[in-house]
């Protein structure tokens, strides 16, 4: 470091002010300059860093109020339950039991009668029917123009009331269990016997 000092002398004849020599490292006045230096431009020129910039989340989306007086809104109508089986695997099934024997009030492979046999065939595809035929007569929907595979066909045997019933293995022939031959047989619906006391078709199997 640098540093003056005076001496005041004092001789006879009064005080004298004499300067003493400045004694002063020329290295370390430049190496304090510089750090001083250093530190200035490191505290004024550094970059200064910004804070980081908060965006607002978008707001949620208006929730409509509801109109008085105005109707609730519909829901869609639910899809109605689709049997198991279609109509070709309930025929396929009907054909399949061609020569059991016909029983009265069986409902069984060891013996059918015709509705016994619809309620046995239509169980296998996992679809419930009423035992008798008049019930089955009720079940479904009515079909109009020619049958197909898998519908319910009935007959008025005396001409007046449905009596009898089979299954539909296509446009024109069907399966039964008539007690006429005794055995489960597929035959043609137009034929001149069914096909004058034929009495209308039920579908209780729809398109899928």
């Amino acid at each position: 470091m640098c540093s003056i000092t005076q001496h005041i002398l004092t001789d006879a004849r009064g005080p004298v002010n004499r300067p003493t020599r400045l004694k002063c490292s020329g290295n370390r006045l430049l190496a304090l300059v510089a750090l001083a230096c250093a530190a200035a431009l490191g505290a004024g020129c550094g970059p200064a860093r910004r804070p980081p910039r908060v965006y607002p989340s978008p707001p949620p989306p208006p929730v409509e109020a509801p109109v008085p007086g105005a109707p609730p809104a519909e829901e869609p109508p639910a899809e109605a339950p689709r049997a198991a089986a279609g109509g070709e695997a309930i025929a396929s099934v009907a054909r399949s039991l061609q020569g059991a024997p016909y029983r009265n009030g069986g409902s069984g492979p060891e013996g059918f009668d015709c509705s016994g046999f619809v309620q046995y065939v239509f169980a296998r595809a996992g679809v419930a029917l009423p035992r008798s035929v008049r019930e089955q007569f009720e079940a479904g929907i009515e079909v109009e123009g020619r049958p197909r595979a898998g519908d319910l066909l009935f007959f008025a045997i005396d001409g007046e009331r449905v009596s009898h019933v089979g299954i539909a293995t296509g446009p024109d022939r069907f399966v039964h269990a008539p007690s006429s031959t005794g055995v489960v047989r597929e035959e043609r619906l137009s034929s001149s016997y069914w096909s004058r006391r034929y009495a209308g078709a039920r579908r209780i199997i729809t398109p899928g």
